[in-house]
């Protein structure tokens, strides 16, 4: 899978012109790409598209039309897509009520490095966690985290082949554990090569 150069980016006319229609063909893949584990955390795997779609949004947001400009937004969301032998996932605590959110914050300090997906047959691969910066203080933790998950070469093979692909978390205070659906499995069966 391919890093987006301004090759793959709609101009800002143009994508006012398609927006509603990408932005739908957008919401139908990332449905084959997020995985709950539980009732307050999910992974949310990227790509390419997904990259796309987050660039030109911010580009239309932000009105960036300058070469310069655009680059930077590049260099931002390539880092979000996989290389070929990983899985890159934005990872987040959901919580509707902020007192609940407040607090689960406080108690999940180090969440994002007891995450683990696991083919069936291989061992378990936790994340390399936040390489872009740190989400945490000795307070609380973020309700967002960035994810890399780099898969060992029989783990690739397995995945590519349908084995049963679970993810889970073993945090003290979060412990959830689940089966990834087939359609997930085969979505992101297609990262890898």
């Amino acid at each position: 899978m391919g890093k987006l150069t301004r090759d793959d980016l709609y101009s800002l006319e143009k994508y006012a012109a398609i927006r509603s229609e990408f932005r739908a063909k957008v919401i139908e893949h990332k449905a084959n790409r997020r995985l709950a584990i539980g009732p307050h955390a999910t992974l949310y795997f990227e790509d390419s598209l997904t990259m796309q779609y987050q660039v030109q949004e911010m580009l239309r947001l932000e009105r960036i039309f300058e070469p310069e400009g655009i680059q930077q937004e590049l260099d931002v969301y390539n880092s979000l897509i996989p290389d070929g032998s990983n899985w890159k996932a934005t990872f987040m605590l959901e919580y509707e009520d902020v007192e609940e959110r407040r607090d689960a914050l406080a108690r999940l300090i180090g969440i994002e490095k007891t995450i683990w997906v696991q083919a069936e047959g291989c061992a378990k691969v936790y994340p390399i966690a936040n390489e872009d910066m740190d989400r945490e203080t000795e307070d609380k933790t973020s309700a967002v985290h960035f994810l890399r998950f780099e898969l060992a070469p029989e783990m690739v093979a397995a995945i590519r082949n349908g084995a049963v692909v679970r993810a889970g978390i073993a945090h003290p205070g979060y412990r959830e554990e689940v089966k990834m659906p087939a359609r997930v499995r085969d979505s992101l069966a297609g990262d890898l090569h």
